[in-house]
This record gives structure tokens, sequence and C-alpha cells, in this order.
């Protein structure tokens, strides 16, 4: 049976943005360091709001659409961002652990010193983000839209990468051992200096055609 793949609330090729509901808009407000644990929201439009220092155990946000917020210095532990997108948002220094993220999309947003640990990740679109020296550890990340994506010098350690779509990605110093490199082309990435255990250098090396023996 074929699985059906989850997607965000917009097209990311349509250029059209998605039309709030004024009732579920939150707009300009400062959430500085405030507890969401526990809560859900669905389809909510945040707005250019500060959610600095916020924490965040087990808050779902579903179809939601976050433009210029700021996440720096957040907690979220066993949360969910499903189908959400994230546009010109800040990470910096943000953390995520065993979290949900499926079918979110980011776009134009700021990621220094991002760290993810575990979670699914599958179908999250992150075509041309700057991700360097970010740090996925553990996470499931099918089918993840890393296009174009700079991940020089990031820690990518067991994580999922079956089906990614990798085409034109920089991973030159990247750590990437115990990940799933099935979907890798090393032809079309940067992979210079990138650490690799030997099973995956075995599958490098028949990417590129060679008899691994």
């Amino acid at each position: 049976m074929a699985i059906r793949r989850e997607r965000a609330n917009v097209d990311p090729y349509s250029g059209e943005p998605p039309v709030p509901d004024e009732r579920l808009v939150v707009r300009g407000e400062d959430w500085y360091g405030r507890d969401l644990s526990g809560r859900r929201f669905t389809r909510y439009t945040f707005y250019d709001s500060d959610w600095t220092e916020v924490v965040n155990d087990g808050a779902v946000f579903d179809e939601c659409t976050f433009s210029g917020v700021k996440f720096n210095a957040s907690r979220h532990v066993n949360a969910a961002f499903t189908n959400c997108v994230f546009k010109r948002c800040g990470f910096f220094d943000t953390r995520f652990e065993q979290c949900k993220a499926v079918g979110s999309l980011f776009q134009q947003c700021a990621f220094g010193l991002l760290r993810v640990t575990g979670g699914d990740w599958s179908f999250v679109g992150l075509p041309g983000a700057d991700l360097r020296g970010a740090d996925f550890d553990g996470v499931r990340m099918r089918e993840c839209d890393l296009t174009g994506a700079r991940l020089e010098k990031a820690t990518v350690t067991g994580v999922d990468l079956s089906g990614a779509m990798l085409h034109s990605a920089k991973l030159a110093g990247a750590d990437l051992r115990g990940s799933d490199l099935s979907a890798l082309d090393p032809r079309t990435v940067e992979l210079a200096g990138a650490k690799i255990d030997l099973e995956q250098a075995a599958v490098i090396a028949t990417a590129l055609g060679l008899d691994v023996s």
C-alpha cells in the first residue's frame, strides 16, 4: 500500500502566501521565556513574534505558519510541528529533541548552532538552507529536501537520509558517519574532507560505478 506523503500547508512553488484566519493570528507578541508545554495550535499564523528561550515540552503545532519568528535559544522536547511553514525565522542556538516536523517547510531561515536530536523530520523542505555547523543526530529525515543546502562542517550522524534530495548540497568537512547515504550521488555534491565510515565508503564507491569486493 502506498504511503501518502504529508505536505506543508503552502505550495513552495506557487508563490501564493496562505490566507490566515484573523481569529488565529498572533502578531508581534513577546513570548520571551514562555512555557508552551502541552498546548495545541492548529492553523495558527504567527507574525514577527519573539519566542526567545521558550520552553516547549510536548506542544503540538499543526498546519501553522511562522513568519519572522525568533526561536533563538528555545528548547523543544517531544513536540510536533507538522505541515508547518517557517519563513524568515531565526533558530540561533535552538534545540529540538525527539520532535516531529514531518511535512514542514523552511524558507529563508537562519540556523546558527541549531541542534536536532532524534525525532522525525521526514519530508521536511530545507532547500538552500544554510546549516553550516548544525548538529543532526539520530534524526529520521526520509525524503527530506536538502537541495543546495549548505552543511559544511555540520554533524549529520546516525541520520536516516533514505530518499533525501541532496543535489548540489555542500557537505565539505561534515561528519556523516552512521547516516544512510543511499540517496547521495557523489557526482552532484561537495564531499571534500567529509567524515564517513567504511560502509558508507562502499555505498559511495558503488554509486560511482566502482566494483567493491
